[in-house]
């Protein structure tokens, strides 16, 4: 797949944070954020100019921006020279050409290509130290929206039973088999879709790090999937967000357990009455 590149000309980093938030709801997928603006990645087929201007634009009427096509062969240049390890808690996320860390309890292997997650963006981050605290021994979880299919892989290094992984992106579902073998991961089931995957499944444990209008529109469905006390992390959203996830995850049958804030992202955690 190609993508597009929008470049934003905004330094002003309050507006990048509101910017990305319109963004990610105009089906923007990626952000990388600077000292002089910020650039944006969507799918080339779902690019949709006037779209653009009328959903985000129109917010921002002194911006300005640009527009590059960016072919996927072009893509793996592009991110292995700002791609760094991460280290968060007892997890180190690394791509290929990256050496090992000694002492590292959970050394994941992450190529992310055109996925989302590597842990450099605060919900990927608040995720996996949410999940450092959350016992996955002998359980069933799914993680939807996988993109890399990073909380995939260390859900199974944590000890899960087996995780069912979902994405509506077919990149991403190629990118987390790779990911899967390059960890040596084998109880990850991969597939491509949406929610309605979801119907007759059923899960101890829900990961989904999504845009806040799909947690909003899906949450049925991730209620539907868990028993009595299965738990759910929630993230990919704004401080600001929480009131209407917890409104809605409470008409769901969710109960709020706790959060928690990374630069104005979110994590937070429900259980199934």
């Amino acid at each position: 797949m190609n993508y597009k590149a929008v470049e934003f000309y905004e330094a002003d980093p309050e507006k990048q944070e509101i910017l990305v938030a319109y963004l990610a709801e105009a089906g923007f997928e990626m952000f990388e954020e600077s000292d002089d603006g910020l650039k944006a990645f969507i799918g080339e087929e779902n690019y949709d100019e006037s779209k653009l201007e009328e959903e985000v634009i129109s917010k921002f009427p002194n911006i300005s921006y640009s527009v590059a096509r960016i072919e996927q062969q072009n893509w793996n240049e592009m991110w292995e020279k700002n791609f760094e390890p991460m280290h968060i808690g007892d997890v180190y996320i690394r791509a290929p050409f990256h050496e090992s860390k000694a002492g590292v309890k959970y050394d994941l292997i992450i190529e992310p290509k055109m996925s989302f997650g590597t842990g450099h963006h605060a919900t990927t981050t608040l995720m996996v130290l949410e999940m450092l605290k959350t016992d996955f021994t002998g359980k069933a979880v799914l993680d939807m929206g996988c993109g890399t299919s990073l909380l995939a892989i260390l859900a199974s290094k944590l000890g899960a039973k087996n995780i069912l992984a979902i994405d509506i992106d077919e990149w991403a579902v190629e990118n987390s088999i790779e990911n899967c073998a390059r960890n040596s991961v084998e109880n990850v089931e991969i597939l491509k879709g949406d929610a309605a995957l979801l119907k007759d499944r059923k899960f101890d444990l829900v990961l989904a790090n999504i845009n806040r209008n799909v947690l909003l529109e899906d949450m049925h469905a991730y209620s539907a999937c868990l028993p009595r006390n299965g738990q759910i992390l929630f993230s990919g959203f704004y401080d600001k967000d929480m009131e209407a996830i917890q409104r809605s995850a409470e008409e769901c049958g969710l109960r709020f357990l706790n959060s928690d804030s990374l630069n104005e992202w979110t994590v937070m955690r429900f259980v199934r009455n």
